[in-house]
């Protein structure tokens, strides 16, 4: 063989050693990491990542590594946190270095990183949190409480008229609220072109985003060069991006064209607009603050709105235990109002008890961190991905007696709901977990704890809600574990009885649903001709 043979021959072999020796630790746990599931070469625990439901599978996990554990998805790292010791000392102490986001293909392909809530820690993200913490502040929002109210009234109206639609119904408040109060333009119904495009885009947005849902694009990058055509996840961003646009930029310039003309009505994107240059905003940026801000007010409270309802039909004892404090504090002559909260510690631990039980995102949204951390003698690399696993956290049987059991009467006990035995832990809770952590808290916080109080109460004191009944008149029990798929969660529909508790209880609703008309009547100006027709049967005979 010559010598120019045997180089043509080494060559490949020597590229291929080299690659062998390169790819030999990528998958491997670094020493330095807390511990986790085993792992295999290449892939690490990618093999094992779960597809739908990741929150189980973290959890199971949990009980088995601890309350911080690592996972290597291919090179990368990521790792879950289950208790809120870590979330106080890693996410709210040190948030000045945890939170930004981890790339994300997939919502830089559909946002084009100008979403607020995934977009990475930049100068596009402080401008958009600076806009949305000036008209989201708590003063703000008591502005907007009439339209809440209205709103509220509404939606007891509807479950009085139409109960079988429930679920529609309580979509249909969520997002008026949102709309009324961004846009200055509600949603008399569901089939209002806004709201339903809204639901229809959230659906597949939410898809997109689930845990190992899609192909791992941002591990294996050669996968982002695969014709669309070829790629299912592609196909479904170019779509989830038209949609998208089309309903923030649409709803924009209806709010530029209202306002160009004199009918401003004091909604918040009148004064984004107003002071988008102040804030570093151009009209790209102005138009993904207000469709976040739907996202996070629409989805988010109606999510917990239907998990309070599916709570209540499957626990009687606790819906006649809140209607007896309510009737006691507020009585039978008028529907509750806001204020009435702070009397009623039963209904306010109701609150907490369906954060807890049903968190309406049981993962959160991943964080990432900016610099290398050191935690109880481990090393976090700067890029990792930080999963705070709600789930896990408000189901840990070492905290909470009988977890996946609602009973409100744990906050009752204590502040946090914990058992004795857990309470010396209690100094790193906070009860506002669920929105979030450190700098990445939801900022429409007070917005959608007002929407929370004032629907609790009213649907309590209003109705009983009450197991359906089969054609033999047999109770028919929802499943209380049937959820949505997602980053978000609900339940899937369900069936129930919704019964006002008496004929005063009903006609307290249809007089005050007639005397909100004068409230609903400031956003309605840009109704499509069907709302208005729907709008004019609606309150035919007031």
């Amino acid at each position: 063989m010559s010598s120019s043979t045997a180089i043509a021959l080494g060559l490949p072999i020597a590229g291929l050693a080299y690659l062998a020796y390169q790819l030999k630790d990528v998958g491997r746990r670094e020493s330095y990491l807390p511990s986790g599931p085993p792992t295999v070469p290449l892939l690490g625990n990618l093999n094992i990542f779960p597809k739908e439901y990741a929150h189980y599978t973290f959890t199971e996990w949990a009980q088995k590594y601890g309350e911080i554990y690592s996972l290597k998805i291919g090179p990368a790292t990521a790792i879950v946190i289950s208790s809120a010791a870590v979330v106080k000392e890693l996410m709210d102490k040190r948030s000045a270095t945890t939170a930004d986001r981890p790339p994300n293909h997939i919502a830089m392909t559909i946002a084009g990183g100008k979403n607020m809530v995934l977009a990475h820690y930049t100068d596009d993200w402080r401008a958009l949190r600076r806009a949305a913490h000036e008209i989201l502040t708590p003063q703000a929002c008591e502005q907007h409480l009439p339209i809440q109210q209205a709103e509220a009234t509404q939606l007891m109206h509807d479950l009085l008229t139409r109960p079988n639609d429930f679920y529609t119904s309580v979509r249909r408040y969520s997002s008026s609220v949102i709309m009324s109060v961004l846009f200055g333009q509600r949603s008399p119904r569901f089939n209002t072109p806004a709201t339903e495009e809204f639901f229809h885009v959230q659906h597949l947005w939410e898809h997109a985003l689930e845990p190992g849902a899609h192909p791992p694009v941002d591990l294996l990058p050669i996968l982002q060069k695969v014709p669309e055509r070829f790629a299912a996840w592609k196909q479904l961003c170019t779509e989830v991006r038209r949609l998208q646009r089309k309903l923030y930029f649409g709803l924009l310039e209806e709010v530029e064209k209202r306002t160009a003309r004199g009918d401003a009505n004091g909604c918040w994107m009148e004064t984004v607009c107003a002071r988008a240059e102040e804030w570093s905003m151009d009209r790209e940026l102005v138009g993904y603050l207000g469709g976040v801000l739907i996202e996070g007010g629409s989805d988010t409270t109606s999510s917990f709105i239907q998990s309070l309802i599916l709570a209540l039909v499957t626990h009687p004892e606790v819906q006649k235990k809140a209607q007896e404090e309510i009737d006691r504090v507020v009585g039978s002559d008028r529907a509750p109002v806001l204020e009435d909260i702070e009397n009623l510690p039963y209904c306010q631990a109701i609150i907490l008890e369906t954060h807890r039980w049903r968190p309406v995102a049981p993962l959160a949204i991943p964080h990432s961190n900016t610099q290398d951390e050191i935690f109880r003698g481990h090393v976090i690399p700067k890029g990792t991905t930080i999963f705070v696993n709600n789930w896990a956290i408000f189901h840990d049987p070492n905290v909470y007696e009988n977890p996946d059991e609602f009973n409100p009467d744990r906050f009752i006990e204590s502040e946090f709901g914990t058992k004795p035995e857990a309470r010396e832990g209690d100094k790193d809770r906070r009860n506002n977990l669920a929105f979030g952590s450190g700098r990445r808290i939801c900022p429409g916080i007070h917005l959608a704890n007002n929407s929370l109080r004032i629907n609790t109460v009213n649907l309590l004191w209003a109705f009983n809600f009450l197991k359906a009944k089969d054609a033999l008149g047999k109770e028919i029990t929802p499943d209380v574990w049937d959820y949505a798929k997602g980053i978000l969660t609900c339940p899937n529909p369900f069936k129930c009885e919704i019964v006002p508790r008496s004929q005063h209880h009903k006609e307290i609703i249809e007089r005050q649903f007639a005397e909100a008309t004068e409230v609903f009547e400031r956003f309605e100006h840009e109704l499509s001709p069907e709302d208005r027709a729907f709008v004019k049967e609606q309150r035919k005979g007031q």
